[in-house]
């Protein structure tokens, strides 16, 4: 086990001093090791969390790529926009963007102002146009069954609620193709969203200034196979992979062809 023998005062006051002098150590030195490859920011989405893109992160590492998969607050639109475009700023050198579910509204707005962002890549994701929400154009089209696996709402002190699948029905809605043990770790370890954030209206679109790349499986229960060829048509998908029977957590099933067509997003824009 690790011990501390620095004050957690002392920490707090080192950490001051390296942001006063702009210095990110952990981010540089993965730049500087790195071959000058893109870092990717991996963004998960609502009933996940980061390790979800455990499979693409290790895999994306072994072709030499950076890698940051970040916690997404699920809050709502803009602030989970700006905690994500505070990472990229923070990023030295070329990053290319991935966001899974919510993750594509997030991605989407976090752009604005970040100019090292040479890619954008959609996993089972949403490509909002302005004014559209998440939760409106995942009931625009037939086929998705979130609604009756939801659990029974979380009240929250702000007036908000929390959502969360039911932990008997993840493995089915959200992760039919992952084996049961992982679902069943996923169900318990799994993310809410507010109801806040699936009704925020997106801001202007990044897609509509960046090459995007997207991937979805056909056997997708959260968002509609057509509502997903959809937003990839109107984005201009540079190309589009559809998985044959992959779940919404397409990244966690089949991380080799995620992270094949984030290399090829990669390789395409340096």
């Amino acid at each position: 086990m690790f011990k501390f023998k620095a004050g957690f005062s002392t920490l707090i006051a080192a950490s001051a001093v390296a942001a006063l002098l702009g210095a990110h150590p952990v981010m540089a030195k993965e730049a500087e090791t790195h071959d000058g490859k893109a870092t990717v920011v991996l963004v998960h989405g609502a009933f996940a969390e980061s390790s979800s893109w455990n499979g693409v992160a290790a895999r994306l590492e072994s072709e030499g790529y950076p890698v940051v998969a970040a916690a997404n607050p699920l809050r709502g639109v803009k602030n989970d926009s700006d905690y994500v475009a505070d990472i990229v700023g923070h990023t030295p050198g070329p990053v290319i963007l991935v966001g899974h579910s919510y993750g594509g509204t997030v991605i989407s707005n976090a752009v604005h102002g970040q100019d090292n962002v040479k890619a954008l890549v959609y996993v089972a994701a949403f490509a909002l146009e302005k004014g559209e929400t998440t939760a409106e154009l995942s009931g625009r089209y037939p086929g998705g069954t979130l609604g009756s696996a939801l659990a029974q709402p979380v009240e929250l002190r702000n007036g908000d609620k929390d959502l969360y699948i039911q932990q008997d029905k993840f493995h089915q809605q959200f992760a039919a193709d992952v084996p049961a043990e992982e679902a069943a770790l996923m169900a318990a370890t799994q993310r809410p969203i507010t109801v806040a954030a699936l009704n925020e209206p997106a801001g202007d679109p990044a897609w509509k200034q960046l090459p995007s790349w997207f991937i979805y499986g056909t056997a997708d229960k959260n968002v509609p196979e057509a509502a997903l060829e959809f937003m990839a048509e109107r984005a201009g998908s540079k190309r589009t992979v559809v998985v044959k029977d992959a779940s919404h957590v397409v990244m966690t099933s089949n991380p080799d062809k995620v992270a094949d067509l984030i290399i090829e997003a990669a390789e395409a824009t340096k």
